[in-house]
């Protein structure tokens, strides 16, 4: 298994969680996104940046999510780096916002890379954040 980092990742190295799509379950996602990216280390404005980009990217996929979905998270830990996948079933016809957008904005600036696929149904928005460097 490879990851959006280049470097191969074990099964140890990759969360899983899934809850439901419904705004008041995403502090389960934010808290484990600062815990992962506590354990590598990341600054704390970092792990705050990271926090707020799970969240935004969450916010974009309630939006067009079905009716009692639920929102898988997949957290893969490399050396140095953090992925999180997220991922949802859409309603029919759903679109996430253009790159241009406000919400594609934060994502990017709060983030290495970001990207979004749209396939089968169900939309996936993927975030990758390097540590910085002096660790």
């Amino acid at each position: 298994m490879t990851q959006l980092t280049g470097q191969p990742a074990t099964d140890d190295d990759v969360v899983h969680l899934t809850v439901p799509a419904d705004g008041g379950y995403l502090g389960v996602l934010r808290t484990a996104t600062a815990g992962l990216a506590a354990r590598l280390q990341f600054a704390l404005d970092e792990i705050e940046d990271l926090r707020i980009a799970v969240d935004e990217a969450c916010a974009m996929l309630l939006a067009i999510a079905t009716r009692d979905a639920e929102l898988e998270c997949r957290f893969a830990v490399t050396e140095d780096a953090l992925t999180v996948e997220v991922t949802v079933p859409t309603v029919r016809g759903a679109t996430l916002p253009a790159e241009s957008s406000f919400a594609w904005k934060v994502l990017t600036a709060l983030t290495t890379s970001a990207s979004a696929t749209s396939a089968d149904g169900r939309a996936t928005i993927a975030l990758l954040t390097r540590r910085s460097g002096g660790y």
